[in-house]
């Protein structure tokens, strides 16, 4: 019989600007996942993934796996190890998870990312952005900054389909106004157009609510078999149908799209977790996208397959991405209201997803029985896809 895996459980720390190690911040999530189905126990998890990229350079901490499980109290006899692939590294570890459930290697997994990033000297923590990226290319160049890279992306992007400020200022919008419901959330604000639009600019022509915060987090989620999460609750179970993981470069030189506004790998990602998933783009009622920029999420819309391409910034400020739109976008108030430590990111992407598909998110949407979420790495290397229903794969 298959052992399909399913997402169990999820929770989350307080993200924002912590005076806590990450180690804490670790602890605070992984309590917050176990609470969120209690007959679940320590004692029953018998494997951790963690996703970090930083806790060497910014918390001098490094062998986190064993670590971070001696302090949540785990006893892992299956797996206990970590994964680094930046922003996408909690995703990364649900795939890992799924792997290690569904082929028979452990049986109750704990995927569990944060980031410690903010530090005593502000200069450090964009001095080590620059380590993500390729240190003889990118790095000397300063396109490990996140920033210029995007502002480019989104100048392409208005230069080749007439995208303009006000669609970017939409997303913006949007994902505010969901985050400032959200107790966990860095940026507990609600925001108008206007405010959004006279922001100060940070990139042209980013402003300061077309990008992400820089945060201090983490986040874990549970993995099993449906066999074993019945055991535990009896909420609808929402199964990990399908996902992709393309990386077609690393360096920016070598961007595989015709300009830095096409995005092919994130064709490519979506494309294989739809089939690996059997759905199509239409299918997909509910989304969390990778909107470390407002940019971003134009671009996605588009490459995930919810609208035509270069249509995107019309989609967004026609508020399709909302709630009673084509397909309802970061529900939550992504990252650019709930923040973005690297690691723990992919990992509430998919908590929201679990919630939305059990009908008890903060701001529900309707009949939800598909979702996704897409992560990018890197300057823009890497694509993630995870796709989640209420039914597995037949």
């Amino acid at each position: 019989m298959a052992r399909n895996a399913v997402i169990l459980a999820g929770g989350q720390s307080k993200w924002g600007v912590r005076e806590a190690h990450i180690v804490d911040l670790f602890q605070e999530a992984a309590k917050a996942c176990l609470d969120d189905v209690p007959n679940l126990k320590p004692k029953d998890i018998d494997g951790l993934i963690v996703a970090t990229s930083y806790a060497g350079r910014c918390s001098f901490q490094v062998n986190t796996a064993p670590v971070i499980a001696e302090r949540c109290g785990l006893k892992p006899t299956s797996i206990c190890t970590r994964c680094d692939t930046l922003c996408a590294g909690g995703s990364t570890a649900i795939i890992l998870a799924k792997g290690l459930v569904e082929s028979g290697c452990a049986d109750i997994v704990m995927a569990a990312g944060g980031e410690k990033l903010y530090t005593p000297q502000k200069w450090e923590v964009f001095y080590s952005e620059l380590a993500s990226v390729d240190h003889d290319w990118d790095g000397v160049h300063g396109m490990g900054l996140p920033p210029p890279f995007f502002a480019l992306t989104a100048q392409e992007h208005m230069m080749h389909y007439g995208t303009k400020k006000e669609d970017l200022a939409a997303v913006s919008v949007a994902n505010y106004n969901y985050g400032a419901t959200n107790p966990v959330a860095q940026m507990q604000k609600a925001l108008t157009l206007e405010e959004a639009m006279g922001a100060p600019v940070v990139v042209p022509p980013l402003t300061l609510y077309d990008c992400c915060p820089i945060t201090d987090g983490a986040a874990a989620c549970i993995i099993t078999t449906e066999e074993i999460a019945r055991k535990f609750t009896d909420r609808p179970l929402v199964y990990i149908r399908g996902t992709a993981q393309v990386c077609l470069n690393s360096v920016s030189a070598n961007f595989p799209g015709a300009h830095l506004a096409d995005w092919k790998h994130t064709r490519i990602a979506a494309e294989k977790a739809y089939a690996r998933a059997k759905i199509s783009a239409s299918d997909v009622k509910v989304a969390q996208t990778h909107d470390c920029f407002s940019i971003s999420e134009v671009i996605e819309v588009e490459e995930l397959g919810f609208c035509k391409k270069g249509e995107g910034g019309e989609f967004c400020r026609s508020k399709q991405i909302e709630i009673g739109g084509k397909v309802a976008v970061n529900t939550d108030g992504g990252l650019l209201s709930v923040g973005h430590p690297f690691g723990a990111t992919g990992i509430r992407q998919g908590t929201e997803i679990m919630r939305q598909l059990q009908g008890r998110a903060r701001h529900q949407v309707k009949d939800a029985d598909i979702g996704l979420t897409h992560n990018l790495s890197g300057a823009n290397a890497e694509h993630t896809i995870l796709v989640y229903g209420r039914e597995p794969v037949k």
